[in-house]
């Protein structure tokens, strides 16, 4: 296997410069270069650290299955944050999701609980209401999104959801790029 070559699919695929990637992983982007180019060879730790920027890690990187791009996610991979003061549970649905385009997150607000007030910022966002009624906050707009609704919004002002209803209500919220 040359380890450079596939270093490098993963960077292009990834979308990231050399750079880019020395940045990450606080190595040159002459030593980059020189390993996509199979003429020098990373310590483990380096590779290590590599592969942790890439998004994968070294059983996977080293695996002999053809890597397509789909990645699937259990229940164990997900990452819950409860605030049972608030009454908000957040569970990223997508592990490592800042180093995606998007961030998808599964929302449950108790009644009469909201999220944290998020600023604005570039991007987009969208959500789908799988159970409750939620209210939108943008800005100075408020909207009321009801169980099989969706809604999509550039965050270009403040931005939360409240549970205005009065069973526990559950959202699929996406952003990009990712801001949770």
């Amino acid at each position: 296997m040359e380890i450079g070559s596939k270093i490098k699919r993963l960077r292009v695929r990834l979308g990231l410069t050399q750079e880019e990637l020395a940045a990450r992983t606080e190595l040159t982007k002459g030593f980059i270069s020189q390993l996509e180019r199979d003429i020098t060879s990373p310590s483990i730790a380096t590779l290590m650290d590599i592969l942790e920027a890439l998004g994968t890690n070294v059983s996977e990187f080293f695996s002999d299955r053809e890597d397509d791009g789909v990645l699937v996610y259990s229940a164990e991979d997900m990452f819950i944050k409860v605030d049972e003061e608030a009454g908000v549970s957040i569970r990223w649905l997508v592990t490592n999701a800042q180093r995606n385009a998007l961030e998808p997150i599964l929302v449950t607000l108790a009644p009469g609980a909201s999220t944290e007030v998020e600023d604005p910022h570039e991007g987009e966002e969208f959500g789908y209401v799988l159970s409750g009624t939620i209210t939108l906050i943008s800005g100075e707009q408020k909207r009321k999104v009801r169980r099989g609704d969706a809604f999509y919004f550039r965050p270009n002002g403040i931005h939360y959801l409240t549970n205005s209803g009065k069973t526990e209500g559950k959202v699929l919220w996406v952003s990009t790029p990712p801001s949770f």
